[in-house]
């Protein structure tokens, strides 16, 4: 089943940029829209990623952006279950 889902990004560590956007870069086809603001507050970097996908996908690519340094990212599900198209 295909889940509509929000990844809220929080990045601390300009370092781990290239590897974050070879991750998002991976999952581009279940990406819908990213948004971003460099440098808000003059000290963090945040990116909003809205995803089409199966859960255990949405949750791996949250999963491994987590794992990066200086990188907190957490998920957020829509209530409702999409049938695949």
């Amino acid at each position: 089943m295909e889940r509509i889902a929000l990844i809220g990004i929080m990045v601390e560590n300009p370092a781990s940029i290239p590897a974050l956007n070879e991750l998002l870069n991976e999952y581009a086809h279940y990406i819908r829209g990213r948004m971003g603001i460099p440098q808000a507050g003059g000290r963090i970097n945040v990116i909003s990623i809205t995803l089409e996908a199966p859960a255990d996908v949405i949750n791996s690519l949250c999963g491994s952006l987590g794992r990066l340094d200086g990188v907190t990212a957490k998920s957020i599900f829509a209530r409702e279950e999409r049938s695949g198209e």
